[in-house]
């Protein structure tokens, strides 16, 4: 069967009969694997598991809305119940679509095979009824077909009732569910079925399709109409066909490019062109009379914003993948226009554009005014388009050009008021970089109010000098008592409290930094031990000194001649003052002697 083959016959005009119009996405629904277009994987793994007969007693098939998941479904009921033309006929990849169980499914009648929504019936009760169901077998078929629609919708207890049966139904009973949100589906549930995900279809390919639906209905469409009705379906069959059937019932005659723009709601190519080329040019009024001209058009301010992403998409590809404009299917005006614009723009400035029209968007949806907001967003846009990169600012830095000259130069404007034929270069023009010439950059004047340079804080050491200058003695102290630290830099503390530290100590330290210092610091808690406290680290000291002091002949022979002495403070020679020294040696003497 080919893919734009109709499901059924339609009586044919003059014959007397009445004819009901079916929409084209029933019209032509796909019977069999083969009709099924942009699913090579699922069509080649069922077809393997129908020829060795190792089909799955579940299947579970996801995707985005519109790619075929109930229509996958309804076909491999066919294929599992198909008896041929004679009657003999075994389970097949290709139904005959002929005999009394292929004609019964695709008119939704045959009682074996259950379709059911679960966005309808989502309790538990609609489970049980269903399992109850299964322990019967078919009336007439070769297996009794289960189809579940938007599985996701079930509740918990709902799936909790269908596991014991999913896990092992009876040999003549299968499952195939279809959901769009995979996610919402419990996990064990997931494990006991066979999974499929349905792809997008690509625009060549729905083209493609859409083309041949067309010569089928007898109507005609231009190429560039045909491309735009793929490209707005975003990979979905149904969603393509659903457009495709209003524009055949809009046109008369051929279906034309300006017809289904206006469908759509779409601007004109060419026309977005030029309004993102005002735009990165700096020409606000331009810009702002092509967003006019094309809203009267009929032009919805959010689907004109999805058109210039694309575009800005386009140039980016553009530029970074060369040969992108010469692909099949691009149109021409993209080909020439794209490869133009993006020759004449800095992949900084695309990146910048990007940024700026996809936060645009989302404020264009939720705005009481979409125009009103798409205006504020091209303004904005065109005033940071103009403005010099980091890597021209630090050239410019570089070179000397700071001050207000340097600073005119960094912030030029749009030509909003002066029209057309003002962009980039006569900005910076504007800018007076190169109508006035260079000046060195005057020393601002030393006055008493001029601000102090805040503290190098490059050790923990120099943050509790801090604390000391700063008068913060509780918070000393507990630096000293109940910080270990298990990393230290500048900008960032990270360390262990201790049992005694207060519970804010982290939350006091870091304002204390932010208030007193130039530098942004992060102050976090650790798990790790950590470093001893500078208390503990202070009294380890003062040990080890008593212990090395001790070890010293002459305070080894006081300590024998006075027993019971103790050594209460030690001091080393190189912090005592050279009077204090004498004294101290002297004293030791009159003692030896």
């Amino acid at each position: 069967m080919s893919d734009t083959a109709p499901t059924a016959p339609h009586s044919k005009p003059g014959d007397g009969a009445s004819e009901v119009y079916r929409v084209l996405a029933r019209k032509y629904r796909p019977t069999t694997f083969s009709g099924l277009i942009g699913q090579d994987v699922l069509v080649r793994t069922l077809t393997n598991a129908f020829q060795s007969g190792r089909l799955a007693h579940a299947f579970i098939l996801t995707g985005v809305r519109g790619v075929g998941k109930t229509t996958t479904a309804r076909i491999v009921a066919r294929a599992l119940n198909c008896i041929g033309p004679d009657g003999t006929g075994k389970p097949t990849t290709e139904p005959c679509g002929v005999c009394t169980h292929c004609m019964s499914i695709a008119q939704d009648r045959h009682v074996d095979i259950l379709e059911m929504d679960a966005a309808s019936r989502t309790g538990v009760d609609d489970i049980r009824e269903l399992i109850e169901g299964v322990r019967y077998r078919p009336t007439s078929a070769r297996y009794k077909v289960y189809i579940i629609d938007e599985v996701h919708m079930l509740s918990k207890n709902a799936f909790n009732a269908l596991l014991k049966t999913l896990e092992e139904p009876p040999e003549h009973v299968k499952f195939i569910f279809a959901t769009t949100e995979i996610r919402k589906v419990p996990i064990t549930v997931l494990s006991r079925c066979q999974r499929f995900d349905l792809n997008r279809v690509d625009i060549e390919e729905l083209s493609g399709h859409f083309a041949a639906i067309i010569a089928e209905e007898g109507a005609a469409i231009t190429d560039t109409a045909l491309h735009l009705i793929a490209r707005a379906s975003d990979g979905s069959v149904r969603d393509g066909l659903s457009l495709l059937d209003q524009a055949i019932s809009q046109a008369k005659g051929e279906i034309t490019e300006p017809q289904v723009r206006e469908m759509l709601g779409l601007a004109d190519r060419a026309q977005t062109f030029e309004l993102l080329q005002s735009v990165l040019s700096g020409d606000i009024k331009t810009a702002l009379g092509q967003l006019d001209s094309q809203y009267r058009d009929g032009a919805d301010p959010v689907a004109l914003f999805g058109d210039l992403l694309e575009i800005t998409h386009f140039l980016t590809r553009i530029k970074v993948v060369p040969g992108t404009e010469d692909k099949p299917g691009v149109p021409e005006i993209e080909r020439t226009r794209g490869k133009e614009m993006a020759s004449g723009l800095s992949m900084a400035s695309l990146v910048r554009t990007w940024q700026i029209l996809l936060k645009g968007l989302g404020e264009v949806r939720i705005a009481p005014s979409p125009k009103q907001a798409a205006e504020m967003v091209l303004v904005r846009l065109a005033y940071t388009s103009v403005l010099p990169t980091p890597q021209d600012t630090i050239s410019k830095l570089a070179d000397g050009t700071t001050g207000t000259q340097g600073a005119q130069a960094a912030a030029p404007s749009p030509s909003s008021a002066t029209g057309k034929g003002q962009g980039p270069s006569a900005v910076a023009a504007h800018g007076g970089g190169s109508a006035h010439p260079r000046q060195a950059p005057q020393p601002a004047p030393h006055t008493e109010t001029q601000a102090v340079a805040a503290p190098v804080l490059a050790t923990f050491e120099d943050i509790l000098a801090l604390a000391d200058e700063k008068r913060e003695g509780v918070l000393r102290t507990h630096l000293i008592a109940d910080v270990r630290l298990v990393n230290f830099e500048p900008g960032r503390i990270e360390f262990s409290p201790g049992p005694h530290a207060p519970r804010d100590l982290a939350q006091s330290l870091s304002g204390f930094l932010k208030t007193h210092s130039d530098m942004r610091w992060m102050v976090s808690i650790s798990s790790r031990q950590g470093d001893a406290t500078l208390s503990e680290q202070r009294a380890t000291a003062v040990e080890n000194l008593r212990a090395e002091a001790a070890s010293e002949p002459l305070v080894k022979a006081v300590l024998e001649m006075f027993p019971g002495a103790t050594l209460d403070e030690v001091v080393k020679d190189d912090e005592l003052p050279v009077a204090a020294q004498i004294d101290d040696e002297e004293t030791l003497d009159d003692a030896l002697l």
